[in-house]
């Protein structure tokens, strides 16, 4: 660590050979030839500069404490590369949500039925299968809060339009998973529908029974592989739901204005959704709108009649 630190564009330090790999694998070091060295170059220090824009960084180019400390933190296997953004400005300042290439997204009747269902081999056995299913539940049940869409659990495991389960190492994806910590889950674009847990991790359902210092939030990382199964791409707000890190014993499960806001663009608002029921502490942090911790809900809900209208129109238009 306290090489990195010290490392600059010049230097060779033992180690950055292993941090480009990685800078390649999500998409920020584009280069054919995968066989890196262990020198600080141009390329990568503009690799580096690419992943602190799009996690929220401070903007050095060096691999000072945040920077190295985001790429140690456990986190979801999707690329963050952002392929097509929509951006929108409030006081000043613009925050982006991401899509997969080609912003692909369910092509249903509305309001838009979608079934899930767990596979019956590749699980694990320290939770109950109703301690899998409830956290399941309650992390559909958020995205459906938002969008006209409905997740209904069902039996039949080769028909569901959504297949979960845990996996271990090389599992047939060509996305093999790496053990405790690191890659965590991926799942994939619509309408492909797999989810894929890394069985390895020590998932938990209540901090309070699992004391295990690795241990991952179930429910977190199943609300944010949802938001991957329903078309978006990682966020750059570290508060939304579908940013791509997660530390260990940490729990992340309220969808932010900026998660909501670009999952409507894409299915449009649930009739029953009113931005009134977010917390007015998610409100007062979510970066994606810069809003002061004194907005009024009042104020917060003409914004949010407003983009819900620019949504519509763009949901309608795209049909």
């Amino acid at each position: 660590m306290e090489n990195f630190l010290k490392a600059q564009r010049g230097s060779h330090v033992n180690g950055i050979s292993e941090l480009k790999t990685y800078l390649h694998r999500f998409g920020y070091l584009l280069s054919e030839n995968a066989n890196f060295t262990d020198a600080f170059d141009v390329t990568f220090e503009s690799a580096i500069l690419r992943f602190q824009s799009n996690l929220g960084l401070s903007l050095s180019g060096k691999l000072d404490f945040d920077t190295v400390s985001q790429i140690s933190a456990p986190r979801c296997g999707v690329p963050d590369t952002i392929f097509s953004t929509s951006t929108f400005t409030l006081h000043g300042t613009t925050r982006h949500y991401a899509y997969f290439p080609g912003k692909p997204r369910w092509a249903r009747r509305m309001p838009m039925k979608l079934t899930y269902a767990f596979s019956p081999d590749y699980t694990i056995r320290y939770l109950s299968s109703s301690q899998i299913k409830a956290v399941f539940k309650r992390a559909f049940a958020r995205w459906a809060s938002v969008i006209p869409v409905s997740f209904s659990e069902t039996e039949d495991y080769v028909y569901a339009d959504m297949k979960i389960g845990f996996y271990s190492g090389e599992h047939g994806d060509s996305e093999p998973f790496d053990g405790v910590l690191g890659v965590l889950a991926h799942s994939f674009s619509p309408e492909n529908g797999k989810f894929h847990l890394d069985a390895a991790e020590r998932w938990a359902v209540d901090f309070g029974t699992e004391k295990s210092a690795v241990a991952m939030d179930l429910e977190s990382v199943a609300t944010h592989e949802i938001g991957h199964l329903l078309g978006l791409a990682h966020s750059s707000v570290k508060q939304a739901v579908m940013y791509p890190t997660l530390r260990p014993r940490e729990k992340k499960v309220d969808l932010q204005l900026d998660d909501i806001q670009g999952v409507q663009a894409l299915y449009g608002s649930n009739p029953n959704f009113n931005v009134g029921s977010l917390s007015e502490s998610d409100i007062s942090t979510n970066q994606a709108l810069n809003l002061r911790s004194t907005t009024r809900l009042s104020s917060i809900s003409a914004i949010a009649s407003f983009w819900f209208f620019l949504n519509l129109i763009h949901f309608f238009s795209s049909m």
